[in-house]
């Protein structure tokens, strides 16, 4: 790994649950040495990405990744316009719906939406990493994405976060097969418990899977009616969003005439 890819690799470790970190957590998270990870981090905050604060120094994101995050959004505004598709999807399943994107090699939360419909939901968190293997929409990128990449995932150790979590390669490739044939994931317990997930894959002007959308319910709530009403669902706004980011899907994706 090179210097700029170290650097960049200390930013993945802030989320929701960690907005500020210390330079003995970074060095114990990256498994870098404590001089390397202070000079990589002292690089960083002289070009603005991330801050020290509070009376222990931590450090947090800065406003750098903001500008970058803008100009972004600019260019390819997948944000405000997968707001409206997620509000969509999820006032026609009833169910939570989020957005994720391939960032490097993670999958990231990029936003989501719940419906008002049950008070019981699945609660996401955005920018939250998802695991390729336990999600089904790790499932749905890694089915699209280059062979190399996703063998690369497959051969990392496969955390089981849950008793039903699959982490024999073997059994995920059967399953990424069945993924390429029908064009929609689907992942029961993998990543959190009694949380039934379907996935499509989201893709860029270029053909290449950039993401996943997904809806996510309790198991309990994933009747029949559910369970045709959902991938439907979601083929028709996976289609929607691919299009208005001016996206197209590969050749040999399975096309839905509803879509």
């Amino acid at each position: 790994m090179g210097t700029v890819s170290k650097a960049l690799s200390l930013l993945t470790f802030f989320n929701h649950g960690r907005t500020e970190i210390g330079l003995s957590d970074l060095t114990r998270l990256s498994g870098m040495n404590k001089a390397t990870v202070y000079r990589l981090m002292s690089e960083l905050q002289e070009s603005g990405f991330v801050e020290q604060a509070g009376a222990d120094r931590s450090y947090r994101l800065g406003p750098q990744v903001l500008r970058l995050a803008a100009l972004r959004e600019a260019a390819v505004p997948i944000l405000s316009v997968s707001r409206r598709v997620l509000r969509d999807l999820s006032d026609e399943t009833g169910e939570t719906t989020h957005l994720s994107l391939l960032q490097g090699s993670q999958l990231n939360s990029l936003s989501h939406a719940y419906s008002p419909r049950n008070a019981t939901k699945v609660m996401m968190e955005d920018a939250e990493v998802l695991t390729f293997h336990g999600t089904s929409s790790g499932l749905a990128v890694l089915a699209y994405a280059d062979q190399a990449f996703a063998e690369e995932q497959l051969a990392r150790p496969l955390e089981a976060r849950t008793p039903e979590t699959i982490t024999d390669p073997d059994e995920i490739r059967a399953q990424l097969a069945e993924i390429r044939s029908t064009g929609i994931a689907q992942s029961i317990g993998g990543f959190e418990a009694d949380v039934h997930s379907h996935a499509v894959p989201v893709f860029g002007p270029d053909r290449q899977v950039i993401g996943a959308l997904a809806v996510a319910a309790p198991v309990s709530r994933m009747t029949p009616e559910q369970k045709q009403l959902i991938p439907a669902a979601l083929r028709r706004a996976g289609a929607t969003l691919t299009h208005r980011i001016g996206g197209s899907a590969p050749a040999d994706y399975p096309q839905d005439d509803t879509a």
